[in-house]
């Protein structure tokens, strides 16, 4: 009896085991399972979420419709940063993040430090930069329907037959890759450019000729767009996609541009799209697939529909001619000759020969506002950013000064406080002094500074001097009148831009109402004064 007892104890203990065992095993099964549910939802949710962070030049902004659809179509984030071509270079070059970069041009990756380190650089369309003319001013000159070399357009411009527009030089792609590209030809085409070459005396004369018929430079091509289209100017330096962006619109108006090929070179912009190596990263499988639509003939197609030449050696008979089209001058048939790019040390060598030698000297006036609110950190940013601007702290982005451009401040409050001025860019000690001392107080009066400032330009010779006006404001103007700024300004008849930096509680509408008025910006400095006074100066 005993012993079945424990027989029966025995097996009711060997049964919970079982039952215990059996438990667990299928308590694993079920937490496996959650896993896997978990994996899978994390997994779908990555591919969701998969995004790409890519730096990219301005005038991609009109691409962005064709990244957008394919965003939709393949579940993707796609973020772009647009820059300036030098300020993207220097970007990448201290450590920014980003997984891709799209350059304009091919030239500007070569000035990337060796610790960026880029793979999978493909070219991605064929973009001209060439001269275009108002059709009735090509006509006039007889540029229409010939060959032309560029000896024949600065010859227009010398005699003071042709003015024109263009991007900075030293700021943007299509500014520098036209200069370098008219360095070029006017050297005589060689092999590779030289530094005894962008200094030979006729080159520098020539050069002077050139820009002394700039009218307005922009600080991006994208705002070169649209100031050409709210100005009256002969002529414009730009991309072959924006020349026909234009003419889209100036069609309407009847005088569209006529592109120039000049047979002895053209300046060549070919997009060169590239992945960023980070080992901490796991984005190329992602950058490919993007770089393959860009790449694939539905990509190219959409491309080409901005106004990029998608086709191979950027010469073809198969072409859309409602977009490339002949009348305006747009030649496919014809192979370009494209301009040999020197090196990176002779970049950087023309680049700061333009900006101290060979621009147009200009005459700015700033507009600073030393109004009570702008007490405390506002002062500190503006006393800083005008020491930046003022010394040889701005070569280093190629933005000096140079002893042939004029320079006036007018600080102002519930008027204007004073005004002082320099004749020569690089003796700015004196003004820097005034702008370091004085403290602001009072209410705020843009508007009659404003009149002053079209007072000390009333005399100015606009053949000498690229003139603009530079406003910074941290507040609503509570004295005087746009109304008679306008007035007066519609009176003086000038091509003279009043741009405009925001800062702290400034009214963007009085600002932009400014703006509209002068074909000028306004520019956003609440996050970073700094930055904003470096871009304005970029324009003139």
């Amino acid at each position: 009896m005993k012993r079945n007892a424990a027989l029966s104890a025995m097996l009711l203990i060997f049964i919970g085991m079982m039952i215990a065992l059996l438990v667990l095993t299928e308590s694993n099964k079920v937490e496996d399972y959650v896993n896997k549910i978990e994996s899978s939802a994390t997994s779908e949710g990555e591919n969701v979420e998969r995004s790409l962070r890519i730096i990219s030049s301005t005038e991609n902004k009109d691409l962005e419709p064709i990244i957008k659809e394919f965003e939709t179509k393949h579940e993707m984030n796609i973020e772009i940063e647009y820059a300036g071509t030098l300020e993207m270079m220097d970007l990448l070059n201290n450590g920014a993040d980003y997984d891709a970069v799209w350059a304009s041009n091919s030239i500007w990756l070569y000035m990337l430090e060796d610790t960026v380190k880029l793979s999978e650089t493909k070219s991605t369309s064929i973009n001209p930069i060439i001269f275009a003319v108002k059709n009735s001013k090509a006509t006039e000159l007889n540029f229409i329907g010939r060959d032309i070399f560029t000896q024949e357009i600065v010859d227009a411009i010398r005699n003071n037959q042709l003015k024109f527009s263009m991007s900075n030089p030293t700021q943007t792609n299509s500014g520098a890759t036209a200069y370098l590209g008219l360095l070029s030809t006017l050297a005589g085409s060689p092999e590779v450019l030289k530094l005894e070459h962008i200094q030979n005396e006729e080159i520098k004369n020539n050069m002077q000729a050139i820009f002394n018929g700039l009218q307005r430079s922009a600080g991006t091509e994208e705002y070169l767009e649209t100031m050409f289209l709210n100005g009256e100017y002969d002529a414009v330096v730009t991309y072959e996609s924006t020349i026909i962006n234009l003419n889209k619109k100036l069609s309407a108006v009847g005088d569209t541009l006529y592109a120039l090929y000049p047979v002895d070179g053209v300046s060549i912009s070919d997009s060169p799209l590239a992945y960023i190596e980070n080992e901490e990263s796991n984005k190329k499988e992602i950058f490919l697939e993007f770089q393959k639509y860009i790449l694939s003939e539905e990509g190219q197609e959409k491309l080409a529909s901005c106004g990029r030449r998608t086709w191979y050696g950027g010469v073809s008979d198969d072409v859309d001619f409602t977009i490339f089209n002949p009348v305006w001058g747009i030649d496919t048939r014809r192979f370009i000759v494209p301009i040999k790019f020197p090196s990176k040390t002779i970049i950087e060598e023309a680049l700061k020969l333009y900006q101290e030698q060979y621009r147009k000297p200009q005459y700015t006036i700033f507009a600073l506002d030393y109004s009570g609110s702008m007490s405390g950190n506002g002062y500190k940013q503006l006393c800083d950013a005008m020491e930046y601007i003022l010394t040889e702290e701005a070569e280093k982005d190629l933005l000096q000064y140079n002893e042939k451009d004029k320079i006036t401040v007018i600080p102002f409050s519930t008027g204007v406080i004073d005004i002082w001025n320099t004749i020569n860019g690089k003796n700015t000690k004196d003004i820097l002094n005034n702008i370091l001392t004085l403290k602001p107080s009072g209410s705020t009066n843009i508007y009659d500074t404003g009149i002053t400032a079209l007072n000390q330009i009333r005399a100015e010779d606009f053949d000498t001097y690229n003139v603009s006006v530079i406003i910074m404001t941290d507040g609503l103007s509570n004295m005087g009148s746009f109304y008679d700024f306008e007035q007066r300004y519609k009176l003086e008849n000038v091509d003279v831009p009043f741009y405009s930096i925001m800062f702290g509680s400034a009214f963007e509408e009085e600002l932009q109402n400014i703006a509209d008025l002068t074909n000028a910006k306004v520019f956003d400095g609440k996050t970073d004064l700094l930055k904003a006074f470096k871009e304005v100066r970029g324009y003139n």
